[in-house]
Parts: C-alpha cells; structure tokens; sequence
C-alpha cells in the first residue's frame, strides 16, 4: 500500500466534496487517510470509497501526510488538533473550518503553513466558489498543491489578507443560502398568481441559472445588464420601481455587512491562538 500524501481531519459534507472530486479526478484511494471518529461516519466513507485508510483516532501515519485539510467543526478544532499534533507539524495545513484564524492552526499543529478557505455548499457538485487565504510562509509550488486539491470543487479565488475571508464568508459562502431564500419568495409569488409550486421552482432556478451564465459570459457589468431587461414602463420596470422604493437593494447590502460582522465575531470567538 502507497504511504498517503494527503490526509483529512474529519470526514463530513466538506471533506467528502474535496474527497469526492480528487478520488474521480485519478487520485488512488490507498493515497489518502482520513481521521474520523464516528463510527456511522468511518463506515460511510469505506463504503463509498473502498481502500480509503479510515482511522478511529490520529496515530504515527499522519506523518507521511505532506498536506493535512483540517474539515472539522471550529469548536471541535482544538481536540481534534491535540492528538495529530506530534504527527502533522512538518505538513502543509489546510483549513475549510469557517472562522478558525491561521494563527491559531499554525500554533495548534506546530506547522507556520497554514492556508484557509472558505468554500460553499455547491463545491458538493463541483461548483462551488472558495476563497483562499495563504500565510508567508506557504510557497507557490504549496499554493499549486492547494488549488489542484480544491479546483475539483469549483472556482477558486486568493485574497491578500486574511481579514477578508471575513468578506468571502458574508458574500459566496452564505451566498447561496441569499439564492434560496429568493427562489423560496418566486415560488411563493408563483403559487398567489395561479401557477403550481412546481412550475414556480422550475420557472425560478432556470432563471437564476440563466441570469448567472450570461453574466458569467458577458463582459457588460450587471447594471447594464439589468438595464437591457428593463423597459421603461414595463413589467420589469414595475418590479424594480417598487423594490427601489422600498430599499431592498440597501437592505440587502445591509445583510452582507451583518453576514461580515458574524464572521468577525467568530473569528474571535474560536479564532485566537
């Protein structure tokens, strides 16, 4: 059996889309340790992978890990930390765990290289957006290992500062929670105009698709988008009217900045060395 070069701390939802893309990209199963101490959660992902190394608890075969993803829960970081810690110190660290700051990955493992991201839920599907933060001490050729293992997942995108993470989480990690919740109030509207919820969520996500591709494709901004949709006195310019008039757009800039500050102050809840 090949001595793993990749190990996960923690085998749910995140780790298994990580774990899911590099294992159907060619990765060999018998080249990747996971640490999983609930017993449902071990058998799950031997099932599902079979010739995954699987452990219980953190033993001396974390040592051969040269990249260790850290995909536990931040209250749950500092134990889990302990027991890997006289194994991982000359690893790359890479941390999914939202508002754990890397001073206190890099103090709690013994490595200085330490990258953080913030993916989102459609990383599951391989399209997900992750923003990435790296410490000075991470090398190019390491920032390279950290983007083939996530480029499964979607897009990926580096800040300079750490703090902006804090901007990543409110904007595409809670994004896709913003979506839903729109789509939720078109198949509401849909269902008071007469047409079924069904046909509401069909009519409602293939225009949020829609909309995204063309914007993904266009080099115009999205205002000017917006504007070519909008007829003066038409039934788009009736929509907006009414949500100008009611702030929505401000609102909504308001939610984001809200998102942030909860970031912030999770930060500092479980983010200090």
């Amino acid at each position: 059996m090949n001595a793993p070069t990749l190990a996960f701390v923690g085998g749910g939802n995140m780790a298994g889309a990580i774990l899911g893309g590099l294992l159907q990209d060619g990765r060999p199963a018998n080249g990747v340790l996971v640490v999983e101490p609930h017993a449902p959660a071990r058998e799950a992902l031997t099932t599902r992978w079979p010739g995954l190394q699987v452990l219980a608890q953190a033993d001396a075969r974390l040592a051969d890990a040269a990249l260790v993803v850290w995909a536990v829960k931040p209250q749950l970081f500092q134990a889990a930390a302990a027991p890997c810690r006289p194994f991982v110190g000359q690893a790359l660290q890479l941390s999914v765990m939202a508002g754990l700051r890397s001073d206190a990955i890099a103090a709690a493992t013994g490595s200085a290289r330490v990258v953080r991201c913030m993916p989102n839920t459609p990383a599951l599907i391989g399209q997900g957006m992750t923003g990435l933060f790296a410490r000075d001490a991470v090398s190019d050729d390491e920032r390279g290992q950290v983007e083939q293992v996530l480029s499964p997942t979607g897009q990926l995108l580096w800040v300079r500062r750490e703090a902006d993470l804090d901007a990543v989480t409110a904007l595409s990690g809670s994004g896709p929670a913003y979506v839903f919740y729109f789509v939720e109030a078109m198949v509401q509207a849909a269902e008071a105009m007469g047409l079924t919820a069904d046909e509401g969520r069909r009519l409602a996500l293939a225009t949020f698709a829609g909309a995204a591709a063309l914007a993904q494709r266009s080099a115009e901004p999205p205002a000017v988008l917006r504007e070519r949709v909008t007829s003066k006195g038409g039934t788009t310019h009736a929509a907006l009217t009414l949500l100008e008039s009611r702030a929505v757009k401000q609102h909504f800039i308001d939610a984001l900045q809200a998102a942030r500050q909860r970031a912030v102050e999770l930060g500092d809840e479980f983010g200090r060395a």
